[in-house]
């Protein structure tokens, strides 16, 4: 439904921005009402392509001025319904921001543009010997991960998205600049808006800037795959790791049927067991040794096979066959959408779940696999789903309430790095309870009258 006022509306955007930097096209507003998820597709009335802070604090002026919501866009990537216009309004593509505007490689830092990918920014790393360590599977924006607080398969020995940001410039609902941070490696100067931010989803205010943690390119990487007989074996295999120190900077669990679709889409002969996917960074003396006391942990906790790779084509080919899942589950089952969910638990809890997750699939009779970020307790479950089939939708429904609240019975959370969105909206106040009260009045405190991405994470009704 187009805005009663949108002539007006687009005047002032004219006054700050050129007529190839707005549209209404109908393609590009179909473009911007959807992302990777299975949520219903709902359209903007207006998207804007700004090129700098100002346009973007202009942007927000007018949203403020006129009462039209506003919802940023990286790539489209979120999977939890973070982009869609809820409400109609000004959809903010920030493809156009897309500098690294420096590299501050003796502080380990650089400075990007929100529309940065993380593709990009490691291309122009490597001229410095350096790399940004967040990979969230997806060749996202910046901006996005800053928005989800995105994490990955690095989490294990890097952190997540949060744990690299040192400064933020965030243009507010009223279209002030502020800045949340610092170069510097730590403060203890005022409240830690740095942490704010990171994963509001768009609903406390617009980046425009980000000042970001980057690493020296490891001087030796070896990968492994390591298969064993059930989950628990494979997850208390994980803990050992990581209890004797090894700096293990991936692992990854797929389950059985996700290796059988591995080995059907790659055309490869992998044991179709519950297998670990690991990766260990650090120099070439000093792995040795921990390849070696990995090799003696996973055997004895009942691994059937294990096998090293160093050399960087074969690492690559053992790493596609986990980026890849998502696609051999696609392949499979053709005409059916991916819905992919994910919550966190403590370690200590992890194999109970990945198990629960793989029984309640059976239960419903849903087509899906179970894989997960062992390391930090993040596990994933992919479920195909008919989106003309009620009943199966239902399923899917049903499936993700079970798992949700299997992780919040355990200390958990509904989610590890996909966000809330839409999706997991719902289960807020049951995970936060009186915290979710103090959530909201900073809401309603940076954005009273909820322009800013309403009806996702936080309301602030």
């Amino acid at each position: 439904m187009a805005l009663a006022n949108q002539e007006t509306i687009l005047d002032s955007l004219k006054e700050h921005l050129t007529a190839e930097q707005i549209s209404v096209n109908e393609t590009i507003k179909e473009l911007h009402g959807q992302d990777e998820s299975y949520h219903q597709m709902k359209l903007p009335d207006i998207v804007v392509f700004p090129e700098t802070t100002e346009q973007v604090s202009a942007i927000m002026k007018i949203s403020a001025q006129y009462k039209i919501p506003v919802i940023p866009f990286g790539l489209g990537s979120s999977l939890e319904g973070h982009v869609i216009p809820q409400s109609g309004g000004i959809t903010i593509d920030f493809s156009l921001m897309n500098n690294v505007l420096d590299v501050y490689e003796e502080d380990f830092l650089v400075r990007v543009q929100p529309g940065v990918t993380r593709t990009q920014l490691n291309k122009e790393l490597k001229k410095y010997g350096l790399f940004f360590t967040v990979d969230p599977g997806a060749d996202a924006t910046l901006g996005g991960m800053v928005a989800t607080n995105a994490s990955g398969t690095t989490t294990v020995r890097y952190g997540v998205m949060r744990d690299q940001v040192r400064d933020l410039e965030v243009v507010l609902a009223d279209g002030t600049v502020i800045h949340t941070g610092s170069k510097a490696a730590k403060s203890s100067s005022g409240l830690h808006l740095n942490g704010l931010f990171v994963g509001s989803e768009g609903t406390l205010g617009c980046f425009t800037e980000m000042t970001l943690r980057v690493y020296g390119i490891p001087e030796f990487i070896t990968a492994a795959r390591a298969s064993f007989e059930t989950v628990k074996d494979a997850v208390e295999a994980v803990v050992s790791i990581l209890q004797a120190g090894i700096p293990i900077a991936r692992v990854e669990l797929l389950d059985e049927e996700s290796m059988r679709q591995v080995n059907k889409y790659n055309d490869t002969a992998y044991l179709e067991k519950p297998t670990l996917f690991l990766e260990f960074h650090g120099n070439e003396a000093g792995l040795q040794q921990d390849v070696e006391f990995t090799q003696e942990i996973v055997q004895g906790h009942g691994c059937t096979e294990v096998a090293f790779e160093t050399d960087t084509a074969a690492r690559n080919r053992l790493w596609e066959a986990r980026h890849t899942l998502a696609y051999a589950y696609i392949h499979a089952h053709p005409g059916k959408k991916m819905m992919v969910t994910d919550v966190c638990l403590p370690i200590s809890e992890l194999a109970g779940a990945v198990e629960h997750a793989r029984e309640n699939l059976l239960e419903l009779g849903l087509p899906g696999g179970v894989l997960g970020h062992v390391g930090d307790g993040n596990y994933h479950a992919l479920i195909m789903i008919d989106m003309n089939n009620q009943e199966e939708v239902e399923k899917s429904q049903e499936f993700n309430e079970r798992i949700v609240l299997y992780a919040l019975e355990r200390g958990g959370t509904c989610t590890g790095e996909h966000g809330v969105g839409i999706g997991k909206q719902k289960y807020q106040r049951q995970e936060h309870g009186g915290a979710f009260d103090v959530m909201e009045k900073i809401k309603v405190a940076l954005d009273p009258a909820n322009l800013l991405n309403p009806g996702k994470n936080i309301k602030g009704e």
